[in-house]
């Protein structure tokens, strides 16, 4: 059995971070899964991975502590099912607005009687041969509100069988809401948004979760009581880092080495 520690942090009522994958990169994987973060979520709707890029990724995450998970280009009982197939711990499914969009989410990652999820799996066989005996109660099922449309339907999508919690999408929240996601932390309407699926989750039972747009910003979205929170990305963590060596060079000042 594999246990999912991010999952079982957040049941406990603690916070758990993770940092997202982008790149494509299994070496980037590997290292990020072994920094001690809680989950990775591996980004096959923004990011650039292809299906062997995936399972490569998957393999090289192997030998880290964080929980492998994903992020599915959309919600598609097919795609959630490869990733599931192939060892993902969790599962991300973007744009769920109604009741109806979290019952398909929920199908297709759970087995009977509570979903539709098709029996048989792939590279999942290396968590051993009872892995059906305890993924349903170790997989971590998000989806994503981040519409004002699903804000208005997050308990309804909350309270949905087989759906552990959600991951909001701050910046999509608050195109629908009709100003640029760079105006959201000065936009009351955004805040509001924030606590009625806050509440939603509270009345249902269910994990909120949001992605945090930096470290600070995570910190104080698990203050607020987010617990499922990502906190970076590898491609952000490489451009911020370039940045911030970059600045260093071009503010040195050197003096030009005096002509013998």
């Amino acid at each position: 059995m594999k246990t999912n520690t991010a999952k079982q942090t957040m049941l406990a009522g603690n916070p758990a971070f993770g940092f997202s994958i982008a790149l494509g990169s299994a070496l980037s994987a590997e290292a990020i899964s072994d920094t001690g973060v809680d989950f990775i979520l591996l980004d096959r709707q923004h990011g650039s991975w292809g299906d062997d890029a995936t399972i490569a990724a998957l393999i090289a995450m192997r030998g880290g502590a964080a929980t492998p998970m994903a992020r599915v280009l959309h919600n598609d009982f097919g795609l959630i099912g490869r990733l599931l197939d192939e060892g993902m711990m969790g599962i991300v499914v973007p744009m769920v607005n109604t009741a109806e969009d979290a019952k398909a989410v929920a199908d297709a990652c759970r087995f009977p009687p509570t979903g539709q999820r098709s029996w048989g799996w792939g590279r999942a066989r290396a968590y051993g041969s009872d892995y059906s005996d305890w993924i349903d109660d170790q997989i971590f099922v998000a989806v994503q509100i981040e519409t004002a449309q699903a804000v208005e339907n997050a308990e309804a999508i909350l309270a949905t069988p087989g759906v552990d919690g959600c991951w909001v999408g701050p910046s999509d929240l608050a195109l629908t809401l009709g100003f640029h996601p760079s105006k959201m932390d000065e936009r009351e309407e955004h805040a509001n948004a924030l606590q009625k699926v806050l509440k939603a989750c509270e009345n249902t039972g269910k994990i909120p979760g949001i992605a945090g747009r930096s470290v600070t910003d995570a910190v104080n979205r698990a203050e607020l009581g987010f617990q499922f929170v990502t906190a970076g990305s590898d491609l952000g963590f490489v451009l911020s880092g370039a940045d911030a060596a970059l600045k260093t060079l071009r503010a040195a000042n050197f003096k030009s080495a005096a002509k013998k």
